[in-house]
């Protein structure tokens, strides 16, 4: 029998849950930030040059812009540097979002910032507006160096955008994406040298160094430092690789001390294997068994070079791991229904969850969405769970509706919301666990919530970058 099966107690049941304030403090903390680059603003006379008009109010306002596209542009790094509190408090979905959203607002303050800047210095003796930015780029120190780190920003803004992103592969747009670091790195020297603002009083310039210096921090620490520490400690190693169906191939790891790798079931890892050229670009992949404290399991679908490398990993091969993250867990159930609904691959994390929430038998219901009798995996253990624990297991097989929805088309005509309420009548009151591609998902979020699921009883995962 799999991990699964066994009667172990989780591995989450040993951590707390996350304190209900962290997600307001973080909130107030952000908006905080730009109350205070507004005060500092204020207080090196922005007011009184806006009020005066002409040049210096134009100037005025661009350095406005520019002080908020510098605090966003390090909000930004804060969001997505992997701190824990961070982390366990908004889960990566919704810190992905707020990244994609804060990456673009800091980019137009920016682009607003540059244009403002260079109107207000425009006098009747310039070479217009494009001589004089070119004549700030070549002349003002540090300008050439900021100008190098627009340009990264430009880049990792447009391969953000959906289409573009559509059109890249995961490991080059991820590649692409460090260069966001390297954009902000090179705006620094032009604050230092020519950021009047930045260097306006001591109270400034204490202020923009310590948020400077947090963010670099929180990268070394987080991104680099943590990960190395639990890789090191952890020692993961690939015990056996097994075919799980067509395209799906499941990775059993074995490690040092596993029992306090502080994660939950239906997490996921970001992973890197040391097969040879290639294992610096790392993968999220979800646990799909309960973490007990002696193995780890993720399974993975054959899409790609990073499928294909899955399956062929040899007994023996080390394993990185950066994480855990994820907020689709069950540390807020303390019993009562549940209803679980995944599609495709979608499955993993919703089978780890099986094993670990503490339902009675009746309570859990798994609405699995395929395309075919064929997609469907872990069917043995879903079996299982059905004899053993009383989970009501329901396949939906069949083709895309023709529309949005969440659906097989043979099912599609029933509307989304009277169809789960068929299918679980007691969704309302049931903490609801979805995961599956982002329009999947989307829509199974939509048909929970007119079916009447509260908002903290949703939780939902996106296969998707």
């Amino acid at each position: 029998m799999t991990t699964t099966a066994l009667p172990a107690p989780a591995a989450g049941d040993r951590l707390p849950a996350t304190p209900r304030w962290w997600p307001d403090a973080g909130g107030v903390t952000a908006g905080v930030t730009l109350l205070i680059v507004t005060a500092l603003w204020v207080g090196n006379g922005g007011v009184q040059q806006i009020t005066s008009g002409g040049a210096a109010m134009v100037t005025a306002a661009g350095r406005l812009t520019g002080l908020w596209a510098s605090d966003l542009l390090l909000l930004q790094v804060l969001l997505m540097s992997r701190i824990p509190m961070v982390e366990r408090a908004f889960g990566q979905d919704r810190l992905a979002r707020w990244h994609r959203w804060t990456g673009f607002a800091s980019f137009w303050l920016m682009v607003a910032h540059i244009v403002l800047i260079t109107a207000g210095y425009t006098g009747a003796d310039s070479p217009g507006l494009l001589g004089e930015l070119w004549e700030m780029i070549w002349t003002y120190p540090g300008m050439l160096l900021a100008t190098a780190g627009t340009l990264a920003l430009t880049m990792v803004v447009v391969t953000s955008i959906r289409v573009a992103r559509r059109r890249l592969r995961y490991e080059a747009w991820h590649l692409l994406h460090l260069y966001a670091y390297a954009g902000v790195g090179l705006a620094l020297p032009h604050q230092l040298w020519t950021g009047a603002d930045f260097l306006a009083s001591r109270a400034a310039t204490a202020y923009w160094w310590t948020l400077y210096a947090v963010s670099a921090g929180a990268v070394l620490a987080y991104r680099i430092g943590l990960p190395a520490w639990r890789s090191l400690r952890h020692r993961l190693v690939v015990d056996r690789v097994v075919p799980e169906g067509p395209g799906l191939t499941s990775v059993y790891l074995t490690g040092r001390d596993l029992g306090r790798l502080p994660v939950r079931a239906g997490q996921f890892f970001q992973w890197r294997f040391l097969d040879g050229p290639g294992w610096t670009r790392a993968h999220p992949y979800s646990l799909s068994a309960t973490p007990y404290g002696h193995e780890l399991r993720i399974t993975v679908k054959d899409l790609g070079d990073a499928g294909a490398r899955i399956a062929a990993l040899e007994p023996g091969t080390r394993a990185l791991i950066e994480g855990p993250y994820g907020k689709l867990t069950g540390e807020t159930y303390r019993g009562g229904p549940v209803v679980m609904l995944a599609c495709g691959i979608g499955v993993t994390p919703l089978l780890s969850l099986l094993g670990e929430l503490p339902y009675a038998p009746g309570e859990a219901t798994l609405i699995y969405r395929a395309r075919g009798e064929d997609e469907i995996a872990f069917r043995a253990e879903l079996q299982w769970f059905a004899a053993e624990r009383g989970v009501r297991v329901i396949y939906l097989l069949g083709r895309r509706a023709d529309r949005p929805s969440w659906l097989p088309a043979r099912s599609a005509e029933q509307g989304d919301a009277v169809a789960l309420g068929r299918l679980a009548p007691w969704i309302a009151y049931s903490q609801v666990y979805v995961c599956g591609p982002e329009a999947w998902t989307k829509a199974a979020r939509t048909a929970a919530r007119e079916a009447g699921v509260a908002p903290e009883n949703l939780h939902t995962e996106l296969f998707s970058w």
